[in-house]
């Protein structure tokens, strides 16, 4: 939950795919960062089989920007929204690629 009441949502896409995997993903636009993050963004981006993360991104507050692959979780280097983007699908598509 976003704590910041003035938070701008700025990108939200949902797919469900044929192997009944789901993808979301939420972006926000905040006036200030959330704690553990340097930048104005909060978010959220998920991909997943019945019930179980795959591949998530989020900058949950106090733990910073992050990802969860494969049942770890691991920092990340924000630099973009655009490379966020592009970094979760990458993953994604190295998945179902298997």
């Amino acid at each position: 939950m976003i704590d910041n009441v003035k938070a701008k949502l700025i990108y939200r896409h949902k797919a469900i795919f044929p192997d009944s995997s789901i993808m979301e993903m939420s972006i926000w636009m905040v006036p200030t960062p959330v704690k553990g993050s340097s930048h104005p963004y909060k978010y959220r981006l998920f991909w997943g089989r019945h019930g179980e993360r795959i591949v998530g991104y989020d900058n949950e507050r106090g733990k910073g920007d992050h990802c969860h692959l494969d049942g770890r979780e691991r920092p990340y280097r924000f630099i973009s929204v655009d490379m966020l983007i592009s970094d979760f699908c990458s993953e994604i598509d190295r998945r179902i690629s298997k």
